[in-house]
């Protein structure tokens, strides 16, 4: 199917539209409804693929290392986000821990490397096998990343918990922090400029996203 990488549709009225490049600071809105059809960023080719390289490693730091360290009459106990997900397996709460690891592990490590594969290929003037999977994957996964949720409750337990024992925070939380930035500027970014990056050397025969 061919593509149309130069052509961008509202996603709230489905009225087509020619791209044009935009200075910085710049946002295209639709006429009809007045939603933004996309925006320009100071993020180019390198500068992502290089914050995505840097999350991919806090990703690993923020889930080998423990959120929070609890001490109370002697013992202590140390959390990691794995731990944490799998602690909610257990009582009337058991039914969100699937979606606890889904929105806060998996989603983001599913993000990081999609994106890390279509970059690195994108980086070489090319479009990376599977580059429409993967796109139409980002983009449905951007709803269901919540690392800020998370690390919000992280936050509140934290707080809640001091009353009664002593709990420090460990280097896990810190991870998940810079993690949550790192997110946001990488996952939230335009795709669309993937397309234009890519175009001239695409093969012919790539799907449509």
């Amino acid at each position: 199917m061919k593509t149309y990488p130069d052509l961008i549709a509202c996603e709230h009225c489905d009225t087509v539209y020619r791209r044009r490049q935009l200075a910085s600071g710049e946002a295209a809105s639709c006429p009809v409804c007045a939603a933004v059809l996309y925006r320009s960023s100071r993020l180019d080719l390198d500068r992502w693929l290089a914050l995505t390289v840097a999350a991919a490693i806090v990703f690993v730091i923020a889930n080998i290392n423990p959120v929070i360290r609890i001490s109370f009459q002697g013992l202590s106990n140390d959390a990691t986000l794995w731990q944490a997900a799998v602690a909610l397996d257990y009582g009337l709460v058991a039914p969100i821990a699937i979606p606890a690891a889904m929105t806060v592990i998996i989603v983001p490590f599913m993000q990081i490397s999609l994106l890390g594969w279509v970059l690195i290929h994108a980086r070489r003037g090319r479009r990376a096998p599977g580059f429409a999977a993967a796109m139409r994957m980002l983009v449905a996964l951007r709803p269901w990343s919540m690392v800020e949720v998370a690390l919000l409750g992280i936050m509140v337990a934290v707080i809640k918990l001091s009353g009664y024992m002593d709990v420090a925070p460990g280097a896990g939380i810190w991870a998940t922090a810079v993690l949550m930035v790192l997110i946001v500027l990488i996952a939230k970014r335009d795709l669309q400029d993937l397309w234009q990056m890519t175009e001239r050397r695409a093969p012919h025969d790539e799907v449509a996203a």
